[in-house]
Formats: C-alpha cells, sequence, structure tokens
C-alpha cells in the first residue's frame, strides 16, 4: 500500500498545476462571471485579497491533501477560505461544494494512469482524505455562521436597549446587554 500510495502521489504531483488550476476554476464558477473573472485576473493581493485567499488557500489544501496525512494543516488551510466562503450568500452545500470537486478532477487529470497502475485502492484513500476535508470545512462554516448569529443577535438586543433607553422606558440603573456597546448621546 505505501508504494501505491507514492506512485499516486508521483502522479499527482506531474499534474498539479494542471489539478489546482481546474480547482480554481471550479470555485470561481460558483461566483457570478464577472466577479469570477476580477478574481482570477487580478494578481495584487491588496486590490484582490478574496481572490488571493482562495488561490493561496487551495494551493496549501491541495498540498496537504496530497502529500500529507497531518489534518491540521488542512484546517488551517481552508480556515480563511471558508471564512469568506460563510459571510457570502451561498447554502451551505453551494458554499463547501468545491472540496468535493477536487475528486472529479483528480479523476479527469489522472483517472486513466491510476487505473493502468492499478492504484484504485491508494485512491480511495485520497478520496478519505477529501472527504475529511470536506468535515473540517464544514465545522469551521458552521462555527463561522454561528459567531455571525451571535453578532446579529447582539446588535438587535443592543438597538432595543438604546431605543428603550431614549423612549425611556428603561430603569436608568438597568445594564446594557452583554455585547452591546452604549453610547451615551
Amino acid at each position: 500500500m505505501a508504494k501505491s500510495l507514492e506512485r499516486l502521489r508521483e502522479i499527482l504531483r506531474e499534474r498539479q498545476p494542471e489539478i489546482l488550476k481546474e480547482w480554481l476554476q471550479a470555485l470561481l464558477d460558483t461566483y457570478p462571471q464577472d466577479s469570477a473573472r476580477f478574481f482570477k485576473n487580478q494578481k495584487n493581493q491588496f486590490a484582490n485579497p478574496v481572490g488571493h485567499i482562495f488561490e493561496q488557500g487551495l494551493t496549501k489544501c491541495l498540498e496537504h491533501l496530497l502529500f500529507s496525512e497531518d489534518n491540521e494543516p488542512v484546517k488551517d488551510a481552508l480556515d480563511e477560505l471558508i471564512r469568506v466562503r460563510a459571510v457570502q450568500d451561498f447554502s451551505p452545500a453551494g458554499a463547501l461544494a468545491f472540496v468535493f470537486d477536487l475528486k472529479g478532477i483528480i479523476r479527469a487529470y489522472c483517472l486513466e494512469e491510476i487505473k493502468k497502475e492499478g492504484l484504485e485502492e491508494a485512491l480511495w484513500r485520497l478520496d478519505a482524505r477529501i472527504d475529511e476535508a470536506a468535515l473540517i470545512a464544514f465545522n469551521i462554516y458552521s462555527s463561522c455562521r454561528e459567531e455571525l448569529a451571535e453578532i446579529r443577535i447582539n446588535e438587535v438586543k443592543s438597538n432595543v436597549y438604546f431605543l428603550l433607553k431614549r423612549a425611556k422606558m428603561l430603569a436608568e440603573e438597568e445594564p446594557p446587554p452583554e455585547g452591546a456597546k452604549y453610547n451615551k448621546s
């Protein structure tokens, strides 16, 4: 098994630039055409921080998925990328589908050679790593969405408190709700 995994990694290393390019395109295809074009073509990381995050995150994630067994670097690589997706207008499936797209992309570029060399078992192992990455991405996504919900709840609490305070419907010594930023003006 170790030899077949190493051989699969050699095949993937040879095709890594094409796989990465296609994976980035699969992610960008979830955006409107103008946005996708901007994310892809604007190379200045300050003019295009989202495109930079996508490219760097996918590059690191692919490297760790293909050539490592440790999930912590995969989590680190996905974290910022998923945080961006979590604040955008995507369903959970829409935000995370790009992780699963990697399986099809690898097959499109390497399946013939994998079959020819009898490396299907090593490919299944890689599929399991990609599935683990999807679960990691889902945990990150869920955590981000919980944080956003908490922020919105605190904002509503704060707004209600200040409206009641301004309407003089609260006792003066009543403290603002937790997380509220009170401005006396």
